[in-house]
């Protein structure tokens, strides 16, 4: 087993890392402060090619490794989660349009993504229904050569932004044989009449994350707009929401690694008792622990990413990864506020600002209870 980084998947990390400390770290503190989405930050990293890193060059991806994307997740979330989880969330856009789109599709949409110019929002979850597809009411009707689509979404990332291009839409297509509901994808531009975007919605992380409610009051899209099959978008959904899995989780680690790096120069530097905290044991073995942790989680990650790398199934493993990352992650995140005592409260020191997103992650691409039962059901059903 090589544990070793190729040569691209290491030039792609300094690559990450390099522009996560020049661009994001700067902006950092104003993006949690002023709720709003980094446009400019997130355009640059379209032009150096970190927001398409797996997908096909033909389209203007990079044609790289999954592994390198969720390292580009680690590196920029070291620094700020919340820009991490914008190119999160438009890699589900991007990987719909690429495993389902049609060519044309492709070039009209995909194209604009992966190259900074826009960037693409998923709505799938209602107030009543997040990852029970069967719950889902908002609807889409034939009607001529058009799509007329109805009903609501909540918890949208990228869907109000300046440069917000497609949404892709989840809605209910009809019924099967069983009375189980269809469900269909489509590509929605966010500038579509009977398109409504609601204010940002205020969150206890991820503030510099845009994420808004979405209305469509008979919204029409052409024909053509309708992504893969009418009656198996939940699927194909699903079958893109696991690489986002992985990805939260690489999140998760670069989070938890960025709590590190905080925590080890504040101990230090800090002093009580006339003894630098860092001479203190309990100081020493929670650095260890910490430590430990973030490299089982690192391991896990990069496991189910190299498992996509190989087309080998790895929904288990990107579920694994998103469990054990974003708990520790959370973990971590309050043992850095406990070590930085008083100012780890205050606004000014970061790791007060990645305690929020910490939590914000157990939560999204599906809460850690979802998780475990994934889990448990592939243990049971193998």
């Amino acid at each position: 087993m090589d544990f070793k980084l190729t040569d691209e998947e290491v030039l792609i990390r300094k690559l990450a890392r390099d522009f996560a400390e020049k661009e994001v770290r700067p902006i950092a503190k104003e993006l949690s402060h002023n709720k709003g989405f980094p446009t400019e930050v997130y355009q640059k990293m379209g032009e150096l090619g970190l927001a398409g890193v797996p997908y096909p060059e033909e389209y203007g991806g990079g044609g790289g490794s999954w592994l390198a994307f969720a390292i580009v997740h680690e590196e920029i979330a070291r620094v700020d989660p919340s820009v991490a989880n914008s190119i999160m969330g438009n890699s589900s856009v991007c990987s719909l349009l690429s495993s389902f789109g049609t060519h044309e599709q492709k070039e009209k949409w995909l194209t604009s993504i992966l190259t900074g110019q826009k960037i693409g929002a998923i709505a799938l979850t209602e107030s009543n229904a997040g990852s029970d597809a069967n719950n889902l009411s908002t609807t889409a009707k034939l009607v001529g050569d058009e799509w007329v689509i109805n009903g609501s979404k909540t918890f949208i990332s990228n869907s109000g932004t300046e440069i917000t291009g497609p949404i892709i839409v989840a809605a209910v297509t009809g019924t099967d044989e069983r009375g189980r509901k269809e469900i269909g994808t489509f590509i929605v531009p966010k500038e579509t009449a009977g398109v409504l975007v609601g204010p940002q919605l205020q969150k206890i992380g991820f503030k510099g994350n845009d994420t808004r409610e979405l209305t469509f009051d008979n919204c029409r899209i052409p024909e053509g707009n309708l992504l893969g099959d009418k009656a198996k978008g939940y699927r194909q959904t699903l079958a893109t929401i696991s690489s986002g899995r992985f990805l939260i989780a690489a999140m998760g680690v670069g989070l938890a690694q960025g709590c590190l790096d905080m925590s080890l120069e504040y101990v230090k530097e800090r002093k009580a008792f006339g003894r630098q905290l860092s001479e203190f044991q309990n100081i020493q073995f929670k650095l260890a622990e910490i430590a430990t942790k973030i490299e089982l989680a690192r391991m896990i990650t990069y496991k189910a990413a190299v498992l996509k790398d190989k087309n080998e199934p790895f929904a288990m493993e990107a579920s694994m990864a998103k469990l054990y990352a974003t708990k520790s992650a959370m973990e971590i995140a309050h043992e850095a506020v406990q070590m930085h005592g008083g100012y780890g409260i205050m606004e000014e020191y970061d790791v007060s600002r990645f305690f929020g997103d910490a939590k914000v992650l157990e939560i999204v691409e599906g809460t850690n209870e979802i998780q475990k039962m994934i889990i448990s059901r592939q243990l049971i059903k193998n």
